[in-house]
């Protein structure tokens, strides 16, 4: 008797400040899980793939100077130097740098004639072919391109779209660039690449980009990112920003090429049109699985 009766009635503040916390608390819950997904990921793309490259590479070296007078040494290019390699999709590039050596007078063409037929000698069980600039060896887990190379003033030469001249390249340009972007947004740039072309290499092959590609769109989309640095969130923005990004060339740093993206044709192209339209089927279910807040979506994209 006399008292006021308030506590019987609901507080509206205290019941939206209630729903907040438990929307927060499932938003945490649902970003933890998903990201705890990416890092699983990603830490099998670390663990798996560097001692296999570089055990191949080694034979690879053993085996091409083994009957020369000098040194013959392999520089990393492609992912494997710029650590954005994964399995599928990824470009492992060899510079063969010839020095000190008896090939080093000699064409281009009669470089990888050697190449080619001293590792058909020495490495009888693999397959060994012969292109118009490199020789590519395939092992069973991994395909490596051997790009025979000299020393030049600005970095190295190669052979030339021809393959019987030498012509200047500077293939550390593009991983320096690279490597900046990637410190300048906390190591995420490089994560990022890794994932993205782990699942582009699950389309089908006529809506793949190259792995080079795919590393030269998160240059191009990165330098100035102001976003969040959550993989999850950069993923997200790589593929929006890459349907559209895609339909245009990209300049080649390193000298090897004019583009980096020459096989897709002319700007507009059907095949650039073609991997746009993928890209951004990517990209919106991406967007969907956040809006549902679905880790089996997020699973099923990723994995």
């Amino acid at each position: 008797m006399g008292g006021s009766g308030g506590g019987f009635f609901p507080n509206p503040d205290i019941n939206r400040q209630l729903r907040e916390s438990e929307t927060e608390t499932r938003n945490q819950q649902f970003e933890s899980e998903v990201s705890g997904i990416i890092n699983s990921l990603l830490a099998d793309y670390n663990n798996r793939d560097g001692l296999v490259i570089q055990g191949h590479l080694d034979a690879i070296k053993s085996a091409l100077e083994q009957e020369i007078d000098g040194t013959v040494d392999i520089l990393y290019g492609g992912s494997v130097a710029k650590h954005t390699y994964v399995d599928g999709i990824s470009d492992i590039d060899a510079l063969v740098l010839i020095d000190k050596s008896e090939l080093k007078d000699k064409s281009p063409a009669e470089v990888k004639k050697y190449f080619f037929e001293r590792l058909q000698v020495r490495l009888p069980r693999t397959k060994i072919g012969q292109g118009n600039l490199a020789v590519t060896v395939e092992f069973r887990d991994s395909e490596i391109q051997l790009l025979p190379a000299i020393r030049h003033e600005s970095g190295f030469k190669i052979a030339d779209f021809t393959g019987n001249n030498w012509s200047a390249i500077k293939p550390i340009e593009f991983t320096s660039l690279l490597t900046g972007i990637n410190q300048n947004i906390g190591g995420k740039v490089v994560p990022t690449i890794k994932l993205a072309k782990s699942i582009i290499s699950e389309l089908p092959e006529n809506q793949r980009l190259s792995g080079y590609h795919v590393e030269a769109i998160a240059v191009e989309v990165f330098q100035k990112y102001q976003g969040s640095k959550k993989s999850k969130d950069m993923l997200k923005y790589f593929f929006d920003e890459a349907s559209r990004q895609v339909l245009r060339s990209i300049r080649d740093t390193t000298g090897q090429s004019m583009h980096v993206d020459d096989y897709l044709g002319s700007v507009n192209s059907p095949d650039r049109n073609r991997i746009s339209k993928s890209l951004d089927r990517i990209s919106r279910r991406m967007k969907n699985a956040d809006g549902a807040q679905s880790i089996d979506q997020w699973r099923d994209i990723l994995d």
